[in-house]
């Protein structure tokens, strides 16, 4: 045996003279956590904000320094990675999948970083499609892990989003990804995410949510989703209410970044229409100097993802000129291959159980539009839970006009609204009698007992509600 071999052997496999502290040491050089169960337990035990009540929204509870500090720490991984910027209030997710659908087929390797998840906290960090490993995330704590101890021996510690955000970053350079589409938590201008330089932003259908944190107006929350805009950076938006309109416009033109708007700056149309092959679907055409996209198959159901759809080819555009090759036909083929988790996705064929995550009045309204145009029913039965921090009283207005019976129930969220509490005020907002469950199991369980097979149950208004859902579905199914 070489010296060098028994020198490795015998660092490997402490003695049992070998001190406490010598051996702690050498655990610590392995890693604080030997199983994903304990390396998950501590990413998850840190400070959520996702979770939380009472929050204040400011630079201190929202630190980009502290988030610039995690990152420098790692060696600044997101400043050696290309990205695209998606901010907005709905349909960042959809968006952001399209594009990076499109970006794979045509042979780049993409990572996409998303929230929230519905299933699994891996849906969040992604690949080419798949999403991180076990492995992959509890190497990547274990890495963190020093730092975000060190940073709370200052009185700084970074919380559970920055974290997992910094662990993305980490991901995406050192698998050497081409590109990374990156999605914003909550708002933009303070958001964990807002530290990356981008080729292009991209700004989804503003309305009104987290209104406790980003302000109870458009124009409010127009100027947090604003704070994305970059020097000189391309910016991309749909059509948006004109309060929201002129504040991006204003931020734009401060920030001396060109503003394309589909459907005005960009040539973009989109209609509905039926085939023997798709069914109902949308179809959208877009036309820039450098791109041209007609009667185009949108691959999620809804107006609203012709929306998105369009805003996606408009970012990849955005992409050409900026040196990437880009095969149309190839874009749309990866389009084609789009398939969302919790976005009007059938659980269950009998009964009929759709989930989605719609969580504020616009989306529950963009839902309740999607499923008369796309998905036949003689009634259809609501389960509806939100959170604390939504705009309630607009979501339960617009329940109204698509529910013929609403049962709501809540989710194991911290922040979830009481079923009689929801009850009390759609009887009060809207003069209809509905009905209450403690639990989405027995609120299923009550629809199912109504529920005719041309009939329809909707489950929405959370993305934990959605998860729950599923869950329990796969449950009922092993079983």
């Amino acid at each position: 045996m070489t010296t060098a071999k028994r020198l490795s052997r015998t660092q490997s496999k402490p003695s049992k003279n070998t001190s406490s502290v010598a051996v702690e040491k050498i655990k610590r050089t392995r890693g604080a956590f030997r199983t994903y169960e304990q390396a998950i337990k501590y990413l998850f035990d840190r400070t959520d904000y996702e979770k939380q009540n009472m929050l204040r929204y400011n630079v201190t509870t929202f630190s980009l320094d502290r988030m610039n500090n995690l990152l420098k720490a790692l060696g600044d991984p997101h400043t050696k990675i290309k990205c695209v910027h998606i901010a907005g209030t709905k349909g960042k997710g959809s968006t952001a999948t399209m594009l990076a659908k499109m970006l794979e087929a045509n042979h780049y390797k993409v990572g996409l970083y998303t929230s929230p998840h519905v299933m699994t906290l891996h849906e969040r960090i992604v690949i080419n499609s798949e999403m991180i490993s076990k492995k992959a995330m509890t190497d990547l704590i274990n890495r963190v892990h020093p730092i975000v101890e060190k940073m709370a021996e200052k009185e700084e510690p970074p919380t559970f989003f920055e974290i997992l955000t910094a662990m993305a970053f980490l991901y995406f350079f050192e698998q050497k990804v081409d590109i990374a589409v990156i999605e914003t938590g909550l708002g933009g201008r303070l958001d964990s995410t807002n530290v990356i330089t981008p080729e292009v932003v991209g700004i989804t259908s503003i309305s009104l949510d987290h209104m406790n944190l980003l302000g109870s107006t458009i124009d409010s929350i127009a100027r947090e989703k604003a704070g994305v805009i970059k020097e000189g950076i391309p910016v991309i938006t749909v059509p948006q209410e004109l309060a929201a309109m002129r504040v991006l416009k204003k931020q734009a033109a401060a920030m001396k970044a060109p503003l394309c708007v589909t459907g005005k700056d960009i040539d973009f149309s989109y209609r509905f229409e039926s085939s023997r092959e798709y069914g109902l679907h949308n179809r959208i055409c877009l036309t820039t100097p450098h791109s041209r996209y007609e009667h185009l198959r949108v691959p999620l159901p809804g107006e609203h993802q012709a929306i998105n759809c369009g805003l996606a080819l408009a970012m990849l555009d955005q992409l050409k000129q900026r040196g990437f090759s880009v095969d149309d036909s190839k874009a749309v083929e990866g389009l084609n291959h789009v398939s969302m988790i919790g976005r009007m996705e059938m659980i269950c064929n009998d009964p009929r159980i759709l989930v989605d995550g719609a969580h504020n009045a616009a989306s529950i309204r963009a839902l309740i539009q999607a499923i008369g145009q796309h998905i036949p029913y003689d009634s259809m039965i609501i389960i509806f839970g939100c959170n604390k921090d939504k705009d309630i009283r607009g979501m339960l207005m617009q329940l109204q006009y698509g529910a013929d019976k609403v049962i709501f129930t809540r989710s194991d969220s911290p922040k979830a609204v009481y079923p009689q509490e929801l009850a009390d005020l759609y009887t009060e907002l809207c003069g209809k009698m509905c009905q209450t469950a403690p639990s989405i199991r027995e609120a299923v369980r009550i629809a199912n007992s109504v529920v005719t097979r041309e009939d329809l149950i909707c489950i929405t208004g959370s993305f934990y509600l959605v998860g729950q859902a599923k869950e329990q579905l796969e449950a009922q199914m092993v079983v």
